[in-house]
């Protein structure tokens, strides 16, 4: 069997168990997408008019066009912390170190965990966007190659958070520190475009919300899906998903190697 199928088979099993996992305890991935739905349900239906107002006197329909990109990819920061917490998990367990003793490809568990992972956020998604569909968000203009562009974009996103998320929890020397380690990937898109347009926002807060990953995402989002204007968004969106897949695979790879020693 060639180096490559023995990855692909591996991976794959390694795959089907985080999933059987998941599926065994769905307590932390059901408890990590909670928070974006009440988020939505929160911004649209209680701090809806004041946050509408706001925005020129847009009613809550179109309030809810605005905050559903934001609230999609926080679905997706939030659901990668399980990955963080699994994967440190497995490392204080000594999971991962009996792996080590078996005859299997390296990079699988690493891989059945990231695939996992994406996987799951997508799933969030769906859920996120199956609610924000029931509470009145709408997006008639949007052809399917900008769906298949916002759907890729999602894809992407994801699988960059994700091995950052496996980073931290390769890093953290237990469950507990992981999550915590991982509370940015939550917390980054509450400090972004997601529920205020970033010209409303004190001019000394402004670049903190526009240079940072989550904001050309939004913006790329609500251009594809609304119509509105991308401009440089969705190269900037781009990169920082490239940029930060990469940065993640290096350091867990990186990390994973070194325990090996």
């Amino acid at each position: 069997m060639s180096s490559l199928s023995l990855a692909v088979r591996d991976s794959s099993t390694m795959l089907r168990r985080n999933l059987l996992h998941a599926r065994r305890y769905p307590s932390l991935t059901l408890n990590l997408l909670l928070t974006p739905v009440m988020l939505l349900l929160l911004f649209v239906y209680v701090f809806g008019d004041v946050m509408s107002a706001g925005m020129g006197g847009a009613g809550r329909s179109q309030y809810v066009a605005y905050v559903v990109p934001g609230i999609l990819l926080m679905t997706i920061g939030s659901t990668v912390i399980g990955a963080a917490v699994s994967v440190a998990t497995d490392m204080s367990e000594g999971i991962i170190a009996r792996f080590r003793t078996m005859a299997i490809h390296r990079s699988s568990v690493l891989i059945g965990h990231v695939i996992g992972s994406v996987l799951q956020s997508i799933a969030g998604v769906v859920l996120v966007g199956a609610v924000a569909v029931a509470i009145g968000f709408r997006s008639t203009d949007a052809t399917v190659l900008e769906w298949l562009a916002a759907f890729g974009l999602l894809v992407l996103f994801a699988l960059a958070l994700t091995w950052i998320a496996v980073g931290m929890g390769m890093a953290s020397p237990n469950a507990e520190a992981a999550s915590n380690s991982a509370m940015p990937l939550i917390l980054l898109p509450l400090i972004s475009s997601a529920f205020t347009p970033i010209d409303a926002m004190p001019g000394w807060f402004q670049p903190i919300a526009q240079y940072q990953p989550f904001t050309p995402a939004i913006e790329t989002l609500r251009g594809l899906l609304l119509g509105s204007g991308i401009g440089n968004n969705g190269w900037l969106a781009v990169a920082w998903s490239v940029g930060l897949a990469a940065l993640g695979y290096f350091w867990s790879t990186s990390k994973f190697r070194d325990d090996q020693k």
